[in-house]
């Protein structure tokens, strides 16, 4: 029988227990991508620095504790850890079989945003809140639209059936990510379905899919664009984010105010910054939201140039390896999740720092691994996992 390329990697009989499993040659600890780790991992130490200095002034968001947002910020890191475990123990094959239930839920979860569950939290109703908790369901839905499509799109690929996923497959991929999407559109989220229009493109583009479906969906998501501001499905203060970012002297001390402020803050860092919690923006609490949205402010101000720089280098080890991780795998299924992932990470890291710098409409989304919110880091988390995953279950040779 012919050896199966794709298979888990197989131990020996275990002789000296489970050590010597875990430092097998072939252990899943060997194979995972250190460089990717350690990037994120740094990125959320960095981000718990940031969110303390953000928040321990801040007595009506902290209660007058002022360690209340680094200690969540660190457990909602370790959280994010198991998951990425329990994904990486799981493997993105044995999650292909659960994609089904997984959408599912998410779709559901995002649907609970309307009714009664749902609640709105800095502006944005995109949340489920039970008791103390609450939930960013859209974030989840990230995720499954990567799987959902994945699935899909490289069914009859990986089986040897096709060379590139057929015209009726690629419709039926774009049927698992509209719905949800629009959905979401629905609260409004517009920050978030941008990012899944994003992934949406990212993913047909690593799928081998006609060019047609690509050139079609940008032409459609103009088209879309426009029918949305003429028919006013947007919120009030969302025009107003789009209009301060085409103008930002229109309304200072309203729409405008968040990206003036930010680039006061990120302006006065220069090169070395004025030092971790001694930001003057920072600390007189001029810059709205600087824990979540505008985190990259407090970087920039306290940390300089420098460590802004050093932020976005991180940023760029992860998109390195996970493209890395992409063109290494020998299955379009792995290859196409890593690239739906890769497509999230990008462009809301570009997003997000490029509203702090005046280059982006602000849109509400956070830095991947940074900003504090438990929905966004137990997501980017898993998706980490998922592309350990990829790579610790891809061929030796490859």
């Amino acid at each position: 029988m012919a050896a199966n390329h794709f298979s888990v990697p197989r131990y020996a009989p275990d002789k000296g227990g489970t050590w010597a499993r875990m430092t097998a040659r072939d252990s899943m600890v060997r194979r995972l991508d250190w460089p990717l780790l350690g990037a994120a991992l740094a990125l959320s130490v960095l981000g718990c620095l940031l969110v303390w200095s953000a928040t321990r002034g801040r007595t009506e968001l902290n209660g007058g504790d002022p360690y209340s947002f680094l200690f969540r910020h660190a457990m909602n890191t370790g959280i994010g850890l198991a998951l990425m475990v329990g994904t990486i123990w799981l493997g993105h094959r044995t999650l292909r079989g659960a994609v089904p239930v997984l959408y599912i839920l998410s779709v559901v979860l995002v649907l609970l945003v309307l009714t009664p569950l749902g609640a709105t939290i800095n502006g944005a109703h995109a949340w489920i809140k039970v008791g103390g908790l609450s939930l960013q369901p859209s974030e989840f839905v990230k995720v499954t639209i990567i799987l959902g499509m994945a699935m899909l799109l490289a069914a009859k690929v990986d089986a040897g059936d096709q060379l590139h996923p057929d015209h009726r497959t690629v419709a039926k991929s774009l049927g698992i990510a509209v719905l949800p999407m629009a959905i979401v559109m629905l609260m409004p989220d517009l920050g978030s379905v941008m990012v899944m229009v994003v992934i949406v493109l990212g993913v047909l583009l690593a799928s081998g899919a006609s060019n047609r479906w690509i050139f079609g969906l940008i032409g459609a998501g103009i088209a879309g664009a426009v029918a949305v501001a003429a028919l006013g499905v947007l919120d009030q203060y969302q025009i107003n984010r789009f209009a301060a970012f085409a103008n930002p002297e229109l309304d200072p001390a309203g729409a405008g105010y968040n990206t003036n402020q930010a680039r006061i803050a990120i302006g006065s860092g220069g090169l070395y910054g004025e030092g971790l919690f001694n930001g003057h923006q920072t600390t007189g609490q001029f810059v709205p939201e600087q824990q979540t949205d505008f985190i990259f402010t407090v970087a920039g101000e306290e940390l300089g140039f420098i460590g802004a720089g050093a932020i976005i280098a991180l940023l760029g080890v992860v998109l390195w390896r996970a493209c890395r991780i992409a063109r290494e795998t020998t299955e379009l299924y792995g290859t196409v999740v890593a690239a739906g992932i890769i497509a999230w990470f990008a462009f809301q890291s570009f997003e997000n720092i490029g509203m702090t710098l005046g280059i982006m409409p602000v849109a509400g989304l956070p830095l991947p691994f940074v900003s504090y919110g438990g929905s966004a880091m137990f997501a980017v988390w898993v998706a980490v996992g998922l592309l350990q995953s990829i790579r610790v279950q891809r061929p030796m040779s490859a």
